[in-house]
C-alpha cells in the first residue's frame, strides 16, 4: 500500500505539473480513478514535502542566481524545493512565478502556497517565499539583519510593508492538519474548516537556540613595553534569536574565562548579551577573579582590588561580516569590555588605570543552532 501510494503521488505530480501554465490557475484534477479524498490526501503530502526540502536549506548564504546548496536566491530555494520534493521544474524568477500560481487571499494561503513581495520602487513582483502558516514564511533573504535560508513573518513591518499577495500552488487541500516538524521551528496548520486559520506548534515557533564558541587574543594597546598579546578571552555561549514586540532580538549568556597577563590573573566572567541581531551586541555580567591583580608601571608595582565582583564587566562586541557555512557561522569579531578593579589609596596614574580597566580584542566566533 505504500508503495501503490508513492506511485500514485508521482503520477499525479507528472501530469499536474508537466502540464501547467506559467501563467493562469494552477488547479488541475487528478485522475478521474481517485476519490476526493485520494487526491487531497496526495496534495498534502506534496505540500509536507516540498517545506520539508526548504527546511533542509535553513542558513544556507543568499547567493544572486544560486540554485545548490551551496548558495540560494529566493526563486531557486523555491525552484529546488519543488524540484528535491516532488521533481517538478517551475519558473526561475520570482516574477516568473508569480504568474503561474493562482492568486489568492492570504486567508486561503496554506502550506506550501507562495508569498510574494514588491521590494524596491519598480513596481514588481521582486521576492518569493514559501508559506509555512501562521503569517511565517521559509525564504532566502539577500539583505537585512539576517541573510540567506531564514524564517521570517508577515507580522514584521518590512514584510507586510512590502507583502503582494499570495498564490496557490497546489490545489486546496480542506478537512487536513498539516504539521510540519522538520527545521527549527514546527508549525500546526488547522485546516478542518475551510477558511480557519493557522496556529503556531508551540510558544518558541519562530525561535532559534544557538550555541557556540569564541577564542581571542588580548592586546596591549599602548601602555608599557614587552610584548603587544596582554592575554586571551575566550566564550561559550547559549543564545535564542526570537522575535520581541514584533522585532527580531538575540539574547545570550556567556562564560568567558579569560587570562591577563598584564594584570597576572585568571578571571571568570559570567555574561548575560542583547542586540538586534548577531553583529552588534552588549554584554555584562559578574566576574570571578583568581589571583592578585598588579601592574608594573615605572613607579613599581600598582595593586588592584575588586576583580571579584556582581558588576564585574561591561562591554560591546561588533563581527563586521558573517561567514554562513553548513557546519555553521564564522565571524571575525572585536571586542572591548570595561573590567572592575580598584586602586584604593594610591595615587593617580590615569594611563596605568585606564589599561588596568579596558580590554581590547580581536579574534574569531563560531556559532550554530540546535
Amino acid at each position: 500500500m505504500k508503495y501503490l501510494f508513492f506511485v500514485m503521488l508521482f503520477s499525479l505530480a507528472f501530469g499536474l505539473f508537466a502540464s501547467a501554465p506559467l501563467a493562469g490557475s494552477f488547479y488541475q484534477t487528478p485522475g478521474r480513478s481517485l476519490t476526493q479524498e485520494e487526491r487531497a490526501q496526495i496534495y498534502a503530502d506534496a505540500r509536507n514535502r516540498v517545506i520539508s526540502a526548504a527546511m533542509k536549506y535553513e542558513n544556507v548564504p543568499y547567493q544572486y542566481g544560486g540554485i545548490t546548496s551551496k548558495g540560494l536566491d529566493c526563486s531557486g530555494l523555491v525552484y529546488l524545493s519543488f524540484k528535491d520534493a516532488i521533481e517538478v521544474n517551475l519558473p526561475r524568477s520570482s516574477s516568473g512565478l508569480y504568474s503561474w500560481t493562482e492568486k489568492i487571499p492570504l486567508d486561503k494561503a496554506q502550506p506550501g502556497d507562495l508569498l510574494f513581495f514588491k521590494t524596491d520602487n519598480t513596481g514588481r513582483i521582486t521576492h518569493v517565499g514559501i508559506y509555512l502558516g501562521s503569517g511565517r514564511f521559509i525564504h532566502s533573504a539577500s539583505s537585512g539583519p539576517r541573510t540567506g535560508v531564514i524564517y521570517s513573518n508577515l507580522n514584521e513591518s518590512y514584510w507586510s510593508r512590502n507583502f503582494a499577495g499570495a498564490g496557490r500552488a497546489f490545489p486546496e487541500t480542506p478537512g487536513y492538519q498539516f504539521v510540519l516538524t522538520s527545521g527549527s521551528s514546527p508549525v500546526v496548520w488547522d485546516n478542518s474548516q475551510p477558511g480557519r486559520s493557522s496556529t503556531p506548534a508551540s510558544s518558541n515557533s519562530g525561535t532559534r537556540f544557538l550555541y557556540g564558541a569564541a577564542f581571542a587574543p588580548t592586546w596591549k594597546g599602548f601602555y608599557g613595553e614587552g610584548s603587544v598579546v596582554r592575554g586571551f578571552t575566550s566564550q561559550f555561549r547559549l543564545g535564542a534569536d526570537t522575535s520581541v514586540f514584533n522585532t527580531r532580538m538575540l539574547f545570550g549568556f556567556e562564560l568567558r574565562p579569560e587570562y591577563d597577563g598584564a594584570l597576572g590573573v585568571f578571571r571568570l566572567p559570567f555574561t548575560l548579551s542583547w542586540g538586534l541581531n548577531d553583529k552588534y551586541r552588549l554584554f555584562a555580567g559578574p566576574v570571578v577573579s583568581f589571583g592578585s591583580a598588579s601592574l608594573s608601571t615605572s613607579d613599581g608595582q600598582r595593586l588592584y582590588s575588586g576583580g571579584t565582583s556582581w558588576f564585574g564587566t561591561i562591554g560591546f562586541t561588533a563581527a563586521p561580516f558573517i561567514l554562513k557555512t553548513k557546519g555553521g557561522e564564522f565571524a571575525p569579531y572585536i571586542e572591548t569590555a570595561w573590567q572592575s578593579y580598584s586602586r584604593g589609596s594610591q595615587s593617580s596614574n590615569p594611563s596605568a588605570d585606564f589599561h588596568a580597566h579596558f580590554r581590547f580584542s580581536t579574534g574569531l566566533r563560531w556559532t550554530t543552532q540546535f
